[in-house]
């Protein structure tokens, strides 16, 4: 399970406080934005997934805050799978500042829900073939 993806961020200056450093609240909203991406990245994104009655509830995120980011940084947001069984998927985070520091590191565990039933049902096939095995698409 190495499936990982790579997004940028610019810290607007809206997300920040007085001191210019960005509000702790938005690491998780940029988790969010990248997981949106790392799905993109892989052929399977959020939209196409609704279609197909799948949906992605967040159960738990962990944030482990390092540094600040401070307004207008291009944050590098490393997505990465940590594990995917059954109904569930958990994902982690690095957020990387332009000078080289960790910002945050983080996890989000994610439950898989049919959409029409409202129940957790198993990952889609897309993952344990994509994600799980590494197998290319066909």
């Amino acid at each position: 399970m190495n499936a990982t993806g790579t997004s940028t961020i610019r810290v607007r200056y809206e997300e920040t406080d007085q001191g210019a450093i960005a509000h702790h609240s938005r690491h998780v909203v940029w988790f969010e934005t990248a997981r949106t991406e790392w799905l993109r990245e892989l052929g399977m994104p959020y939209q196409q997934l609704e279609k197909e009655g799948i949906r992605f509830l967040v159960s738990e995120v962990t944030v482990n805050y390092q540094f600040p980011a401070l307004y207008d940084d291009l944050l590098t947001v490393e997505t990465s799978l940590v594990d995917a069984r059954g109904a569930r998927l958990q994902l982690g985070y690095t957020i990387t500042s332009p000078r080289g520091d960790t910002v945050c590191t983080g996890t989000t565990t994610l439950a898989c829900i049919d959409v029409d039933r409202g129940r957790p049902r198993r990952l889609p096939v897309f993952f344990q073939q994509q994600v799980i095995t590494g197998t290319e698409k066909e």
